[in-house]
């Protein structure tokens, strides 16, 4: 089907034929029927599936119709970041219809909050926020939420496992009782079904399947000792001229060494928690431009910071949640691009990593290791029959399992190894099936609107 089915506003038709967006997404044809009909809504899907314009679009077309200009939504998001991307997606979206966003978040300095409650004054139709920065404007009474019509709320997840319950409650207390309430998750958990019979009123459940990768990434792993993997880093960024790296990393400790070990040779920052704000956004704006190839960072870049063209995600540490792994992994092969994606696994990881397999619903290649980086460790069967156990290589043997069997592997004479080819990522094939990501491309004129009059620099 086309946008055309949804009868949206010529308006808002022509911002997206100006973006490039043709045909919706799996969970925009299910969410913004839903929407436009006025229901609340709880919906399971992962980033990348084009969910933010599954929430944008009907409630941009609901405001254009309607004609109102004064507070009419309420998104609340649970890192600046992310904020701001939703911002941006709205302005982008809106160029054709008059409709205005305001971002609001901490982390800033003075002139960023002056900045922000100077926006709030001169007026939004459509307010984003992080839960703690609108719980310090309400407390202070700079922003009446009385004539709210929509609340969303975007990675309810992410926000519950941060500890802001308490403050959704208390922003909920503040809104009128008679408006639409959605709720986006990439997963759901119990605790998210129990918050959202607090907030919504009989909603429509949607589920778009969680833990498919997108066909364009090509999944690989090493199994490696951890004071190995910094050198298998060095390689794997040495087999190519990379535009774009991102590399998780389970800690900021982790971040942090990492970047102290490879910053003389490559061009890369570490991102994480202890940066101040406006550091973290210009370390993001350099990295979309192309300015910064590499980024080290921990999960806080895993959700929401949608940039297209990633052509490399390394997660120097196995995820301890399968579903973390999706998230990672999805910074790549977005828009229909290629990516790869290259796992280390350590000698403790290997149970977190089948459960990842088991998650995505494939076997992930696993590439011999360097000769140079030394001998890997290897998964031999236990006697408590599928459970794995870790050893070091001996030379005897090396196992690698494929299903539910163990080939053996005749030990290389060094002649062999050295004129065995090394595996790279490239060599491994995905089978895992399409996912489509949301266009976030569109003119120049309409990225020159994001860069809005009232918050152009306000990025702290």
């Amino acid at each position: 089907m086309s946008f055309d089915k949804f009868n949206f506003e010529e308006s808002l038709k022509e911002g997206l034929d100006a973006m490039g967006f043709n045909k919706p997404t799996p969970i925009q044809e299910q969410a913004i029927p839903a929407i436009l009909d006025g229901k609340d809504l709880i919906a399971t899907a992962q980033t990348g599936t084009g969910k933010t314009a599954a929430f944008i679009l009907p409630i941009l077309n609901k405001i254009a119709k309607d004609g109102s200009n004064r507070l009419n939504t309420l998104i609340l998001a649970p890192t600046r970041e992310l904020a701001i991307q939703i911002d941006q997606q709205i302005q982008g979206f809106s160029y054709f219809l008059g409709i205005s966003s305001i971002p609001i978040y901490g982390g800033g300095d003075g002139i960023v909050w002056e900045q922000q409650k100077k926006a709030l004054e001169q007026g939004a139709e459509i307010v984003v926020a992080t839960p703690g920065r609108l719980i310090a404007l309400l407390a202070g009474g700079k922003i009446n939420l009385s004539t709210l019509e929509h609340l969303i709320l975007d990675e309810a997840d992410r926000m519950m496992d941060m500890g802001f319950s308490d403050d959704l409650l208390k922003i909920v207390g503040y809104l009128p009782k008679n408006r639409q309430t959605i709720m986006f998750s990439a997963t759901m958990p119990n605790k998210i079904r129990q918050f959202s019979k607090q907030i919504l009123n009989e909603p429509e459940e949607i589920n778009i399947a969680l833990g498919k990768t997108a066909k364009g990434v090509t999944q690989s792993s090493y199994m490696v000792y951890d004071n190995q993997k910094e050198e298998l880093v060095k390689h794997i960024l040495n087999q190519k001229n990379y535009e774009a790296v991102i590399i998780f990393a389970s800690t900021k400790d982790k971040v942090k060494s990492l970047y102290k070990g490879l910053k003389k040779d490559y061009e890369i920052e570490a991102f994480h928690s202890d940066l101040e704000q406006v550091e973290r956004e210009k370390i993001m704006s350099a990295f979309k431009s192309r300015s910064l190839k590499i980024l080290v960072g921990t999960d806080i870049i895993s959700r929401g910071i949608d940039i297209v063209g990633i052509e490399l995600v390394i997660n120097y540490d196995t995820p301890n949640d399968p579903e973390d792994y999706v998230h990672r992994v999805g910074r790549t092969a977005r828009a229909d691009s290629k990516g790869e994606a290259i796992t280390f696994v350590n000698e403790k990881d290997r149970f977190k990593f089948n459960n990842i397999e088991q998650l995505i619903g494939m076997e992930i290649t696993k590439l011999e290791l360097p000769q140079h980086i030394g001998e890997a460790p290897t998964f031999k069967p236990s006697s408590r029959g599928n459970k794995r156990s870790a050893g070091k290589s001996s030379g005897k043997s090396n196992k690698r399992k494929t299903g539910n069997r163990s080939t053996a592997t005749k030990p290389k004479t060094n002649n062999e190894k050295s004129a065995s080819r090394q595996p790279t990522a490239s060599n491994a094939v995905s089978t895992s099936p399409p996912l489509k990501t949301e266009n976030t491309s569109g003119p120049s004129k309409i990225n020159r609107f994001k860069q809005r009059k009232n918050v152009d620099q306000d990025n702290g």
